[in-house]
């Protein structure tokens, strides 16, 4: 792993957390999967990565997401950086879930651990994780094949996934928007709107931006080129712009924050669906009924 040796990462956390993983194991692992060739079964020649994801620095590590270094590692320090615990953050999204859901989409999925906490709450739901690096999408797959969980795990960009509208009954995304500048979180709040069926429900988990703003000193702690605009901006106030409703954020152990958001239920043109059987290859030969014809 390449890192910038002048933040506060690399200069004091991680030595201290390097002595609470497990390198050998880390290395062991890495070397038993050959990356290029699992990671092309994932590779999609319509995703375009955009450049403020590849020509940045994440945590630290030259090339960010797209290698198999950060999807080996990403786990093993994300546990040590969630106070008071990476589960117990990750399951206010799943608490805070307020509709039934048929289908799911989680974006940003990375190496799925909540990917995987929400087929586990709602094992009956079709369950797709996306996401831009095809090395993490590895990882999560061989997660989840360990954990005896159907999930679709599918490459592609989460401002423009190119799935079908009105498809979804809850999109989610954790530890993503503070990751991508301002623009593009706002984009890919607009591409949930879409997806989203009426009465659908978005959770954002991320960082407390209110606690970002008032500690300026954890803006520093690790290498996140976007941080500090995203800490200055209100993902509340993206919620509302793009439409959606009943928006609203509560504290994660003071540290972290979950946004919910419904998309409103129009009166006139409500869609209603018939299953069908139609091409697979854009998720939608799945046999669910959010996917069907429009009647």
């Amino acid at each position: 792993m390449v890192v910038r040796q002048d933040t506060i990462w690399e200069r004091f956390l991680s030595p201290v957390v390097r002595l609470l993983i497990d390198e050998d194991g880390l290395r062991r692992y890495a070397d038993s999967i050959d990356w290029e060739k699992e990671s092309d079964r994932f590779q999609r020649d319509d995703v375009i990565i955009p450049a403020y994801y590849s020509s940045q620095n994440f945590h630290g590590v030259t090339g960010g997401y797209l290698n198999s270094s950060a999807a080996v590692t990403y786990d093993p320090i994300t546990q040590y950086v969630l106070p008071p615990n990476e589960s117990i953050v990750r399951q206010a999204l799943v608490d805070a879930v307020k509709v039934k859901p048929r289908r799911i989409l989680d974006l940003g999925c990375g190496t799925g651990s909540t990917t995987l906490m929400l087929k586990q709450a709602f094992w009956q739901a079709e369950v797709i994780g996306l996401d831009l690096s095809p090395y993490m999408l590895v990882r999560a797959e061989d997660k989840a094949r360990n954990a005896g969980l159907d999930i679709v795990w599918r490459h592609g960009n989460a401002e423009k996934t190119g799935l079908r509208d009105a498809s979804f009954d809850l999109v989610t995304a954790s530890l993503l928007f503070h990751e991508t500048p301002n623009a593009v979180s706002l984009a890919i709040l607009r591409e949930s709107f879409r997806l989203l069926v009426t009465g659908g429900q978005v959770l954002i988990l991320d960082g407390n931006q209110k606690t970002l703003r008032q500690l300026e000193w954890l803006n520093d702690v690790f290498e996140e080129p976007y941080i500090r605009e995203y800490a200055a901006n209100s993902i509340d106030a993206n919620m509302g712009a793009v439409g959606f409703e009943a928006v609203r954020s509560q504290d994660v152990w003071w540290i972290n924050q979950v946004t919910s958001g419904v998309k409103p239920i129009k009166t006139e043109n409500v869609r209603h669906y018939t299953p069908t059987s139609v091409d697979n290859n854009d998720l939608e030969g799945l046999g669910s009924p959010a996917f069907g014809i429009m009647a």
